[in-house]
């Protein structure tokens, strides 16, 4: 099966000073949220048959649409134009001009395939009310399609080959046992399959599709991931971390049965697949937080020779099908990734895109850099921060600690326009990738597992600690932030710390453990077991628990200043969370703020919204955290808004 080699996408924080303050480091310009959303997102990357163009999704419309761009670089054309829902590319078909996208309900999750036609129709060709469809590659011919659909069982995803000649498709593989499909060789006969045991443990099985054999590859309970098959469909390549600390690559013979290690660094091989025809393998290592990639010749397993893009870093690549032709992803954390294309035979590149909104510096923005930091069980813990380039002993700064979503996530060293928009308008950021992150081994992975809102959050309060401790830091001016997770993790400190943390913005984060996990989609079925191991079972006797690091159980406890962002369509986090969680603290007549968009799901994509949701964060941290007059616990404040 062709598949496709996906860069991961990364995402990071950063802060500035305050405008009025006399002594400063350097003339720093301060930009508006219109002019940060004004830069532009692009993801993805799929030559054309005859590699003229490239095919992309772009959110210039302010949300995403797809697009095409010459491979030598020029003018962006659009392919769609919606002004709702966002559309993603996925893919040129492999012998002409068709494209293949994928779009949901505005955030629901609930994704359908479509077809571009050469006349510019647009059809659905997975059009099931209700299910979800995945696009998982191109046969070797080049004559179907492989996707997964959940549309026979709600709970399972099944394998389908579509016919991209008549687009009537058929199943080839019934999943009844909850196994994830992982991939597949060229010729069909054998099936990559998972099966989740924890959130960090799996199995990985290969299914011989004509001995029906089902064949377990690994020995002991561990982390494994199929990555690619070999094009003579004799090895199948897979990560795993049995007997270590981090993943690295294997090699296991379909005939023989035999295993031997491929790459191992480190840090974990987080992605790994061949090109087209196999001429070159690309290796993703999540290095301390951050992208490296190695292409390597295949026959040698010797790494090309790269551009030098100096101190940005490529952060994702693929390849056209026959192997002459790069698209890399070129970017750092204070600079939006653009789109770039490489020759490999001539050795030329061509810079297709220039993100960043002309109007802003790149001088202005802030450097991500790494530090750690010693938790209160002197755990170390691994964290990135944003330091204003305004700040000073003379000029300090107030401060938020950020924490990324999960359970189990990683905040890595990448651009993010929210986080250089607070930067830029007074305030550092402490990144904490506490106890329970991915990226810095098994070990650490495991360490908050039944101990989520307790020891987590304690170095969520360390990482505060030790911004108190920075000179060019005003430590009586310290709040949080988080995201999904780490919008629980928000709440649990407004809860359970109430007087560790100033303010607290709470974006889409869980507050009631045993509705969440009771309610989970259920195409999540297959990783359910998995989450009861981790979080707690609530229909057990963990449900006592789960009760007691909820925080809308005990709102009681919050004394400090709360803004609630929420989408309505978040099939994940429900918007009663929200709802329940705001009333619940404004019955203790602290200052609350609610922002509700009707038109969204777990995450803002649209830039309307994104621009709304950023610009009342900013506003809320400008009155309640560097405002000292502020009164917290006086008359409440209670804002509300509902984005159409």
């Amino acid at each position: 099966m062709k598949t496709k080699i996906l860069g991961l996408a990364i995402v990071a924080v950063l802060f500035s000073c305050k405008k009025e303050t006399k002594i400063v480091k350097k003339e720093i310009k301060q930009y508006s949220i219109e002019q940060f959303m004004d830069n532009e997102a692009v993801g993805g990357g799929s030559f054309s048959s005859d590699n003229s163009n490239l095919l992309v999704s772009s959110n210039r419309s302010d949300i995403y649409n797809a697009y095409t761009i010459p491979v030598k670089g020029g003018e962006m054309t659009a392919i769609t134009t919606s002004d709702s829902t966002s559309v993603f590319a996925e893919s040129y078909f492999p012998n002409d001009n068709r494209i293949l996208l994928s779009a949901d309900g505005n955030g629901d999750e609930i994704d359908h395939l479509f077809v571009r036609e050469l006349d510019s129709t647009i059809k659905d060709i997975t059009p099931e009310k209700g299910a979800k469809s995945s696009f998982y590659g191109w046969s070797k011919d080049d004559n179907y399609l492989y996707y997964g659909s959940n549309k026979r069982d709600a709970r399972f995803f099944d394998v389908y080959k579509l016919s991209i000649s008549d687009y009537s498709s058929q199943m080839i593989y019934q999943n009844n046992d909850g196994l994830n499909f992982s991939g597949m060789s060229d010729d069909e006969n054998y099936f990559a399959l998972s099966k989740s045991l924890n959130t960090n443990d799996s199995d990985l099985f290969l299914y011989d599709v004509k001995t029906k054999e089902m064949t377990k590859v690994n020995d002991n309970r561990s982390a494994n991931s199929a990555q690619d098959f070999s094009k003579d469909n004799n090895t199948l390549y897979y990560t795993t971390d049995d007997g270590g600390e981090f993943s690295y690559l294997m090699a296991y013979d379909l005939s023989t049965k035999e295993k031997k290690k491929v790459i191992e660094k480190s840090w974990d091989i987080m992605g790994s697949g061949f090109t087209s025809n196999g001429k070159y393998m690309v290796v993703y290592v999540n290095e301390d937080g951050k992208n490296a990639i190695e292409v390597l010749e295949a026959k040698t397993m010797k790494p090309i020779d790269l551009p030098d893009f100096g101190d940005k870093s490529i952060t994702s690549v693929s390849f056209s099908d026959d192997e002459k032709w790069m698209r890399m992803y070129v970017g750092g954390s204070n600079s939006p990734s653009d789109l770039y294309t490489y020759n490999i035979e001539t050795k030329e590149q061509y810079k297709l895109t220039d993100v960043l909104n002309s109007a802003i510096d790149v001088e202005d923005l802030v450097t991500a850099k790494v530090i750690r930091f010693k938790s209160f069980d002197s755990t170390e813990i691994p964290a990135i921060y944003y330091l204003p380039h305004q700040a000073s002993i003379d000029n300090k700064v107030p401060a938020m600690v950020w924490v990324h979503g999960g359970p189990g996530g990683q905040t890595r060293q990448g651009f993010s326009s929210l986080i250089q928009y607070m930067v830029n308008h007074g305030y550092a950021v402490l990144a904490v990738n506490n106890r329970g992150s991915s990226g810095y081994g098994k070990t650490f992975y495991k360490m908050d597992d039944k101990n989520h809102g307790e020891k987590d959050l304690q170095d969520c309060v360390e990482g505060k600690n030790w911004l108190a401790e920075q000179p060019e830091i005003d430590g009586d001016k310290i709040g949080i932030i988080g995201g999904s997770y780490g919008g629980y993790m928000t709440m649990a400190a407004l809860t359970y710390t109430p007087e560790e943390f100033d303010v607290g913005v709470n974006l889409f984060g869980v507050t009631n453990w045993m509705r969440t996990l009771k309610s989970i989609p259920p195409y999540w079925e297959s990783f359910r077991e998995s989450l009861y191991l981790e979080l707690g079972d609530p229909f057990s006797a963990d449900s006592v628990r789960l009760k007691r690091i909820s925080p809308l159980f005990h709102t009681d406890k919050v004394t400090k200043p709360l803004i609630v962002l929420q989408g309505s369509k978040d099939p994940r986090v429900l918007q009663v969370e929200s709802d329940e969680i705001v009333a619940g603290v404004r019955k203790n007549g602290v200052p609350v703020e609610y922002v509700l968009f009707e038109d969204e799901g777990h995450g803002f994509v649209k830039k309307e919204n994104q621009i709304e949701a950023y610009s009342r964060i900013l506003k809320f941290l400008d009155e309640y955290l560097k405002n000292e007059d502020t009164p917290v616990d006086g008359e409440m404040s209670s804002t509300e808004i509902e984005a159409e």
